[in-house]
């Protein structure tokens, strides 16, 4: 089953759907290796691992359809991505989603942000006129190969026009044809349960720890309404913890012995990239050739 016909049945299947946020290969590869059935990768971390800068826009389209390319390659799990503002007008949001396409993503989600956006949990937001969104959304959407490709409109109107122009706006956003959608950043569980008493399709929560949102748990986040949760920075801020201290002791202290009962094993990383099925492989591949030259000669 393609990638994109599996994460569209998720979304639709009960349970609530949760999406850890990887940052690269690795942290794609433990994802799945904890059991998860879909991942994603927002700009946030993407910015944060490529660049080592804020969420500001700074990313290109490319830079994002090879990270996510990247990501597809290293995993069989739909992988859910970001399309930021749609990187211009309706022409380059299309392309946009054709690159992605290409890239191996399971879906993506465009944004209703002035141009250069922030993360949405930044102060000083400012959204687009709907005018002006809705041709991306629908070039987005005329865009698809694969009609299964999730597109999922964002609306940060909240923070700027207030929660019934949010509403509105996602409501608008369905009509146009987007599959989900997703009203950036509540700021309680009332605004929640209104956002999805009132958007007329499936939403995502988006679970940022010590963000705007409350962190509520998916079960309590499904019966609130939500079709599915991303948890897009838990990983890249607890990384960013571990690194700070394993590097503030190892200058210290100029050791990493008081680390071991916190690391993985250099068989068991190996393990984790793959390298014994690769090694099996390596093997077949002799074998057989040595098989061809044997016949050959005999």
């Amino acid at each position: 089953m393609r990638r994109t016909t599996r994460f569209r049945r998720l979304i639709e299947a009960d349970p609530i759907l949760v999406m850890p946020g990887v940052f690269d290969s690795l942290s794609a590869r433990i994802a799945a290796e904890a059991g998860f059935q879909a991942i994603t990768c927002g700009g946030y971390a993407a910015t944060a691992t490529r660049l080592g800068q804020p969420d500001i826009s700074q990313l290109t389209m490319v830079e994002f359809a090879d990270h996510y390319a990247r990501l597809c390659d290293a995993v069989d799990l739909p992988v859910f991505g970001d399309m930021d503002t749609g990187f211009g007008n309706a022409t380059n949001a299309a392309r946009a989603l054709r690159a992605y396409e290409r890239a191996g993503l399971a879906g993506a989600f465009i944004e209703d942000q002035v141009f250069p956006k922030r993360c949405g949990h930044m102060a000083g937001k400012a959204v687009v006129p709907v005018a002006e969104m809705l041709p991306k959304l629908k070039a987005v959407l005329d865009a698809r190969d694969d009609p299964d490709f999730v597109v999922m409109a964002r609306t940060d109107a909240l923070a700027v026009e207030g929660l019934q122009a949010a509403i509105d706006r996602a409501n608008l956003y369905r009509e146009a044809g987007a599959d989900l959608l997703f009203v950036e950043a509540p700021r309680t569980e009332a605004q929640m349960r209104r956002i999805c008493a009132e958007v007329q399709g499936p939403c995502m929560a988006n679970s940022l720890e010590t963000g705007l949102t409350p962190l509520v748990s998916a079960a309590e986040l499904e019966a609130i309404g939500y079709a599915l949760v991303a948890h897009p920075v838990a990983a890249l801020y607890a990384v960013t913890q571990t690194l700070r201290r394993l590097f503030g002791e190892l200058r210290e202290t100029g050791s990493t012995a008081g680390w071991l009962d916190r690391m993985t094993d250099f068989e068991g990383f190996a393990a984790l990239m793959g390298l014994p099925g690769i090694r099996v492989r390596e093997q077949a591949l002799l074998d057989f050739a040595e098989d061809m030259v044997g016949r050959d000669r005999a």
